[in-house]
């Protein structure tokens, strides 16, 4: 039965709530009685909300009838006093009061001032409508929605995306991939490149701690680069390559993702993948480095002098070719001007 059942407030209930809202009233219960709803009770506060509401509220409750009870809260909102809508439904009640109950609670809520009801409560047993049950609800009502197991996963996905720690420091995440956080040896090392005392840096995943560790830091030569690199497992390198352009001397930072193919796990090669990104973020922006370039390599002999200088320089081609016109059919014959008639 959710259609309105034409039962309305009596004058004397009207009235009571247009005095009823000026916070001097605590509870007020009203009943149906021959077809109109009516005030059943009123009580005005003699405490907390918290105080008052074990004392009057299961005190105003019927074993075999309904009824609907107005709690007033002690705070306020734009149009006064917030209350509470309790809709007492018994289950020793008769089936017809319980549908003409609520079917007629809208109508109730509407005459009251919808605006002022902050939150409702349902009960069919006293436990239902006790404080510790009201509790129990305003707990549920705020409470996160469940999710589904691909909802859960999907979750997790998006966890594992964008993680909120690169170092020992808690930070904003704002990239993506999986960010470990570096130990304290390996951010004192980046710091010391930095500074530039120290031309090289081997940094390393420790797959099961989840952390950049530092493999090994010094002074090395570009000739000497492609030595450094294992040929067994992945790594994370950091040379500052020192040259001459165009007449001037130069350092540039490179950093170079060394993976030798499939000679690492699955695992391995997923992880150091997704952890570049964020780790080339974080020295850029944290560490404060300007990367040159970012070179990803299987064979460590591609590391030539040769070819660092070819990247971090890229040759720009400056001869354009011009746009040749394709030549038209052949045997088309003279071309021909007509005149107009």
């Amino acid at each position: 039965m959710s259609h309105q059942t034409g039962i309305a407030p009596t004058d004397d209930l009207k009235a009571f709530f247009g005095t009823a809202k000026d916070g001097s009233w605590r509870m007020i219960k009203v009943v149906i009685q021959e077809e109109k709803l009516v005030l059943a009770d009123s009580v005005k506060a003699n405490g907390s909300f918290e105080e008052d509401y074990e004392q009057m509220v299961l005190a105003a409750l019927e074993d075999k009838v309904p009824c609907y009870i107005l709690f007033r809260y002690d705070s306020k909102n734009n149009m006064g006093y917030e209350w509470l809508f309790i809709f007492w439904s018994p289950d020793f009640a008769q089936v017809r009061n319980k549908m003409l109950y609520a079917a007629t609670r809208a109508t109730l809520k509407s005459e009251f001032g919808g605006g002022q009801v902050k939150e409702e409560l349902f009960g069919t047993v006293r436990d239902d409508v006790s404080y510790a049950g009201y509790l129990k609800h305003m707990t549920a009502q705020h409470a996160p929605a469940p999710l589904t197991m691909a909802e859960e996963e999907l979750q997790i996905i998006k966890q594992n995306e964008v993680n909120t720690h690169i170092h020992v420091d808690t930070r904003a995440q704002t990239m993506q991939g999986v960010a470990f956080p570096l130990s304290s040896e390996a951010h004192e090392e980046l710091l010391r490149f930095q500074r530039k005392e120290m031309t090289y840096i081997q940094l390393t995943l420790d797959l099961e701690g989840e952390v950049v560790n530092l493999a090994r830091s010094g002074d090395t030569e570009v000739g000497r680069l492609a030595g450094e690199v294992p040929t067994d497992s992945a790594r994370y390198h950091l040379f500052w390559f020192r040259h001459t352009h165009e007449g001037d001397y130069t350092e540039s930072a490179v950093f170079i993702y060394s993976m030798p193919g499939y000679k690492c796990s699955i695992k391995e090669r997923m992880l150091f993948s997704s952890c570049k990104s964020p780790l080339v973020d974080y020295i850029e922006k944290d560490i404060g480095i300007p990367l040159a370039k970012k070179l990803e390599i299987d064979d460590p002999s591609e590391l030539t002098e040769e070819y660092i200088y070819d990247e971090v320089h890229p040759k720009v081609n400056v001869a354009r070719q011009a746009f040749a016109k394709p030549k038209g059919p052949a045997g088309r014959g003279p071309k021909r001007m007509t005149k107009p008639t």
